[in-house]
């Protein structure tokens, strides 16, 4: 029973922290509709090219289109729209690169709980000023990356606050939930786009819609976080151990059992070790041979999370289908795109994650991508989708958006969940702030980089890009199977031994060992109780002290975690 309140506790603690990921995947997601709707991205235009658009609208919206055209929001022109659909996500991107590093001294500082509440505001503040019509495209491009602050920061917090408050058995479910909220956040931002294009007429408040809905989940972040517990390996870091133990008591289902306390010794170990063999040293310790390595794979295996081509089909997804053949149905086909991943990283996580490793997610994800990328490119090559968007679909183009959907599958089965899985996982507690924020920050780096070139892609080379996008992910399979180490299964304190680092590696057996026999110590010296005892056998009883007791203690002794609890 501890065990599955347990489980549900840390289920509950990963939800709320992965609404981050949610937000992510909603902005990129809106934005690539939004720079296709008529309210956003219609400007001047002579009177031949006003009458031609007239024509086009249903007669009850003429008004408003002739309104809107006149009005032009953003003042720009059609020269400008290719330049603008790709900054318009890339400001994002930088402003997130940057929110990467800012945020990860602060939780060194203050913890993972208040800075994801920091990153919460700063995304707030952000979106407002997008959902302000300020009639310049300056002022919207500034709350993108006042928002992308915000994100960057959550988009470190998460992995490394869920892979801490994960029990080791489910770590690998529930770390792959970034991803489930990120294809959740996808699903639904493609569905708004279609909802507002087809329900709200082509005026300002069109394109406002979706930007203002972001509103909610950043809320929830911020509020989310004052419920839950702070990481209990950031507060053993800190030397608060009470505080760290009732944080696990709490997340591992409220029982004071000898699991917990083993892992609690674990935890506990490991740091000790952590800070008496780097004890002194600073950014001295990221050039240790283990955290050099860890540092590398994290930021090629972010390069490599976007060379396999899945988040430019995410930001573009509509202007791609149009190339493969999709016609004036493009955002209802993207629509269904959104849940295609929803349902796939859905299966992931629950049926998949625990039963296989990490590195033969990656080479079968990349193997999969790139055949189905590689088949794209051959179908857009030899049946060119029409010049004329019509809304009819041919059997090449359904073929070519079979493919895509296999794709999205493919990436969410494999890289999607699993990159930042592993990211949140390979460091030490000493660097682990650092290691994931240079993760993200490649990310994000990475992001800017293909957000800028797909859309000219796109526009230039046309299906070579997707053989551009098969290529590569043959490239990682060799890179999966040669750089990266298998990490399935392990605790956070194992790593030291898995990327073979002598100064910080410890015996985990011996420190669960040495944890059981303090236990059994006290048990024999009459200092437990026999209630106690029986909470401590078959986790019946509170560990925070409830019931006929109140309170609770820990130290760090030799003979493990010492746990008392004082009557009140």
């Amino acid at each position: 029973m501890a065990q599955k309140l347990g489980n549900l506790r840390a289920i509950y603690v990963v939800c709320i922290c992965c609404m981050g990921s949610f937000l992510f995947s909603y902005d990129t997601g809106i934005i690539g509709g939004i720079l296709t709707l008529a309210s956003f991205e219609v400007c001047g235009c002579d009177e031949t090219s006003l009458l031609y658009t007239l024509s086009l609208i249903p007669v009850q919206y003429e008004a408003q289109w002739l309104n809107l055209i006149l009005q032009k929001d953003f003042r720009y022109t059609k020269a400008q729209s290719v330049t603008i659909s790709a900054n318009a996500v890339s400001v994002l991107q930088g402003g997130a690169f940057f929110g990467c590093f800012m945020i990860f001294p602060i939780a060194a500082r203050y913890g993972r709980r208040w800075s994801l509440v920091i990153a919460s505001i700063i995304f707030e503040l952000g979106c407002i000023l997008q959902i302000i019509n300020s009639h310049s495209i300056a002022c919207f491009f500034v709350g993108r990356v006042i928002s992308g602050l915000g994100v960057g920061a959550a988009t470190v917090l998460v992995p490394i606050y869920a892979a801490e408050m994960s029990p080791k058995e489910i770590r690998g479910s529930l770390g792959s939930c970034f991803q489930l909220f990120f294809a959740g956040g996808v699903c639904v931002s493609y569905w708004v786009d279609y909802a507002v294009k087809e329900l709200v007429p082509p005026t300002t408040k069109q394109w406002r819609i979706p930007i203002a809905l972001q509103l909610i989940p950043g809320g929830l972040i911020g509020l989310g976080m004052l419920l839950i517990p702070e990481s209990a390996r950031w507060l053993v870091k800190r030397g608060s151990n009470e505080k760290a133990l009732k944080s696990l008591i709490w997340v591992r289902g409220g029982n004071n059992t000898a699991e917990v306390r083993a892992e609690f010794a674990e935890i506990i170990q490991g740091i000790e070790e952590e800070v008496r063999a780097t004890e002194g040293v600073t950014w001295r310790e990221l050039w240790l041979p283990s955290n050099r390595l860890r540092i590398a794979i994290a930021i090629t295996l972010q390069l490599c999370q976007q060379l396999t081509g899945n988040t430019s089909l995410a930001y573009y997804a509509p202007q791609i289908f149009s190339e493969i053949g999709a016609g004036t149905s493009n955002l209802l086909i993207t629509g269904f795109f959104g849940i295609v991943k929803l349902i796939s990283v859905s299966t992931f996580v629950i049926f998949i994650a625990n039963r296989i490793g990490r590195k033969t997610a990656f080479m079968g994800g990349a193997f999969a991508m790139g055949t189905c990328m590689l088949i794209i490119a051959c179908i857009v090559a030899t049946h060119p989708p029409p010049k004329v968007a019509t809304g009819h679909i041919n059997s090449a183009g359904a073929a070519g958006i079979a493919f895509v959907y296999l794709e999205a599958m493919s990436y969410n089965l494999s890289w999607g969940p699993v990159a930042w899985l592993y990211i949140g996982e390979i460091f030490p507690s000493r660097i682990r702030e650092f290691g994931v924020a240079a993760g993200a920050g490649s990310q994000w780096l990475f992001n800017f980089m293909m957000s800028q070139v797909t859309p000219h892609a796109i526009a230039n080379i046309g299906w070579r890009t997707f053989l551009m996008f098969a290529v590569f992910n043959y490239a990682i399979i060799a890179y999966s199977w040669w750089v990266l180490r298998e990490t399935a299964g392990r605790s956070l304190e194992e790593m030291e031994t898995v990327w073979g680092s002598a100064e910080t590696a410890f015996d985990v057996e011996a420190v669960r060992a040495k944890a059981a026999a303090a236990w059994d110590k006290r048990v024999e010296d009459g200092e437990v109780g026999v209630d106690e005892i029986d909470r401590g056998r078959n986790g019946n009883g509170n560990g925070n002290g409830s019931g006929s007791g109140s309170g609770s203690g820990s130290r760090s002794g030799k003979g493990g975690v010492e746990v008392r609890h004082d009557e009140s």
